[in-house]
């Protein structure tokens, strides 16, 4: 068993630590509001007041946080990771969707150190991760990987690498983005049936065995047809806004015009400033009920 440090205790990275607890592992925590960890602490873990305390002499530092301002504070700030006592060629672990340049930049920061990293955000709800049963996107060597596989099968079930360092994001931004687009293209659909006098709820169950199904159009047309967006959040309108946004940067930087990712970004963005950014990204359809005639949703 290892000796792993975490640091941000979300509902995923809090059903994450838990998985790893349950696999025998010693774990320390961080997050910055305290109390979330109190259901950890009663398992055995050990609560520090910052990254750099939790990580001293551990040999893996799992991260699960917002974005990519989180994980510069946990990673670089004065009391963050890198600057504990980490010893040569332990594990950082980076699990959070983050922007491309900043992964590569933290990669860069984290070698320097003499540190393993693995680039591997993961897809799946809060269940998934309360089961184990999360899907791993990584990007890291294949010996680095499979040195590593003991910790990460703790709260997955499925690793799919990429490639090197990167690609595990690069494909999560692609994924992510596209999600953006198929949710805001749901809701823009479900407006123009409401509108037309057509049972939303019926047409949301209709859309659950017809080809423009997935699982994210699912959960989120079903949400719509319930005006279900303040209770139980699975996504949030903000992380969605922030995600589409990185998407929509990496596409630019690799030299690929994105005019649907851009469309859902405007989208979210609209609906963020609406003051909307921290409920259910299903509250999407309220912005295209309210585009005019002509307009673009």
């Amino acid at each position: 068993m290892a000796r792993v440090a975490f640091a941000g205790l979300g509902n995923m990275g809090l059903a994450m630590a838990t998985r790893l607890l349950a696999a025998g592992h010693e774990v320390g925590v961080y997050n910055r509001t305290a109390a979330r960890a109190e259901s950890l602490v009663r398992q055995g873990a050990v609560l520090f007041d910052t990254p750099k305390e939790a990580c001293e002499g551990v040999d893996a530092v799992l991260s699960m946080v917002a974005d990519d301002t989180a994980s510069r504070e946990i990673w670089l700030g004065p009391d963050g990771v890198l600057a504990a006592n980490l010893p040569k060629n332990a594990f950082a672990i980076e699990c959070s969707t983050l922007s491309h340049d900043w992964v590569m930049q933290l990669a860069a920061e984290a070698a320097a150190r003499g540190l393993r990293y693995i680039d591997a955000p993961v897809t799946g709800l809060p269940e998934a991760a309360a089961a184990g049963a999360l899907t791993l996107l990584v990007g890291a060597s294949v010996d680095d990987l499979h040195a590593v596989s003991g910790i990460l099968a703790a709260f997955s079930g499925r690793i799919i690498r990429f490639g090197p360092i990167g690609a595990g994001t690069t494909y999560k931004l692609i994924v992510n983005m596209i999600g953006a687009v198929q949710i805001a293209s749901a809701a823009e659909g479900l407006a123009i049936a409401e509108r037309a006098g057509l049972d939303i709820a019926a047409v949301a169950d209709a859309i659950a065995t017809s080809q423009a199904a997935s699982p994210q159009v699912i959960r989120n047309t079903r949400r719509m047809a319930a005006a279900d967006h303040e209770q139980n959040i699975v996504f949030s309108s903000a992380l969605r806004l922030k995600d589409v946004e990185y998407g929509v940067r990496f596409a630019r930087k690799v030299g690929i015009g994105s005019p649907f990712g851009e469309l859902a970004e405007r989208v979210y963005r609209q609906l963020c400033e609406l003051g909307h950014a921290h409920v259910n990204e299903s509250k999407v359809i309220d912005v295209c009920r309210a585009q005019p005639s002509g307009a673009q949703c």
